[in-house]
């Protein structure tokens, strides 16, 4: 994932999503493929979904950033949802960890998060070609090419992680403001409070474990992987 910016390109990150995560083309897809799995603090998780792509959890010293990459191969700078899933270099749904200042309870409490991800390489890459124009243009990218990308996001198909239990240690530092804007359900998300063996504390805390569900939009011809769950749904309640 790219490098943190200033606090007010951060904002204006933030405000950009509004203008280029539009509402998408309503898609044609009617079943979601269902991953259920456990991520532990220091561990990655990898799920091969089909169409030569995985769900990878990558784990980091603040938690984990979900991205959607090719099963094989190089892997490159970007990944088919981090393009998909504005604002960039920013706060991000993907991102389930205490970077940007987030407690581990405000990380918790930002359930469900929704997502979008690219289903192919020739998706991704018509929506990188425009990526890199939109971050090339800086802080007022024209209409046009907001639109563009806008556009290109559209295509892509929704997910939602949704956390269904968690153990962590929590941070003792006041909620930070961007953080009480999403993390609105961690008393309705189960959850265990534990200490450090220590008996230590920090200003944000850590997630020790958590069990997750992701549900992904499938694209009509998109071959799954036989080892996911497939569940039928309507079109339009991702």
């Amino acid at each position: 994932m790219p490098a943190r910016k200033t606090f007010t390109t951060l904002l204006f990150s933030l405000v950009t999503v509004a203008a280029v995560a539009a509402p998408p083309t309503k898609p044609s897809a009617c079943r979601a493929a269902v991953i259920e799995g456990e991520l532990n603090a220091g561990q990655p998780f990898s799920q091969p979904i089909g169409g030569g792509l995985k769900v990878y959890f990558q784990a980091l010293p603040s938690g984990w950033i979900l991205r959607v990459l090719p099963a094989s191969g190089p892997v490159g700078q970007h990944d088919y949802a981090e393009l998909a899933t504005p604002p960039y270099q920013s706060v991000s749904p993907l991102a389930i960890s205490t970077d940007f200042a987030f407690r581990a309870q405000d990380a918790i409490g930002w359930n469900p998060r929704r997502f979008r991800f690219a289903t192919s390489a020739a998706s991704f890459r018509s929506l990188e070609q425009v990526y890199v124009k939109f971050i090339a243009a800086g802080l007022t990218p024209p209409d046009p090419l907001q639109a563009e990308l806008a556009h290109q996001i559209s295509q892509t198909s929704e997910g939602t992680f949704s956390i269904l239990d968690s153990r962590l240690v929590g941070g003792t530092a006041d909620q930070w403001r961007m953080a009480a804007a999403v993390a609105e359900h961690f008393e309705t998300t189960a959850h265990t409070l534990v200490q450090e063996p220590d008996g230590t504390t920090s200003p944000l805390g850590r997630i020790v474990w958590l069990r997750f569900r992701l549900e992904l939009n499938i694209p009509p011809g998109f071959p799954v992987s036989p080892a996911l769950h497939i569940q039928p749904r309507t079109c339009d309640t991702l």
